[in-house]
């Protein structure tokens, strides 16, 4: 599940939220990517967004939750990375554990953004037929 929290966080003259997962960075990552937020805008374990794509992130599926909320589903799921920890030499894993979990994360991902792209066209058809 993707969660977001209300654009609160000022920064460069605007407002801006966190977007995170509980089930993968692969599924953060496939999501914002359909959002259309650029990969430098990922920061450790959350993608920071201006505040122009929230109602966006909303509408594909983001459930809308507290900032406090962010932190606790990220330390729940074991998403969070804290900064001490964010420099990669510092992330110790065995490739191939690396390398299983990415193909099931991109493969759970794929399915996730499928299932949003589907759903969002379904929307845009019924709105239209109205």
């Amino acid at each position: 599940m993707l969660y977001v929290d209300q654009p609160a966080w000022p920064a460069h003259g605007r407002l801006w939220s966190h977007l995170v997962s509980d089930v993968s960075y692969a599924e953060l990552h496939a999501f914002a990517e359909m959002l259309g937020a650029p990969r430098r805008a990922f920061d450790r374990d959350h993608y920071d967004l201006p505040a122009e794509r929230f109602v966006r992130a909303v509408w594909l599926g983001a459930q809308v939750v507290s900032s406090r909320e962010i932190v606790e589903l990220l330390y729940r799921s074991g998403l969070r990375l804290p900064k001490h920890l964010a420099r990669p030499s510092k992330l110790v894993a065995k490739p191939s554990q690396m390398l299983a979990q990415s193909v099931v994360e991109t493969s759970v991902a794929s399915s996730r953004v499928r299932l949003a792209r589907a759903d969002s066209s379904q929307r845009s058809a019924s709105a239209g037929s109205r």
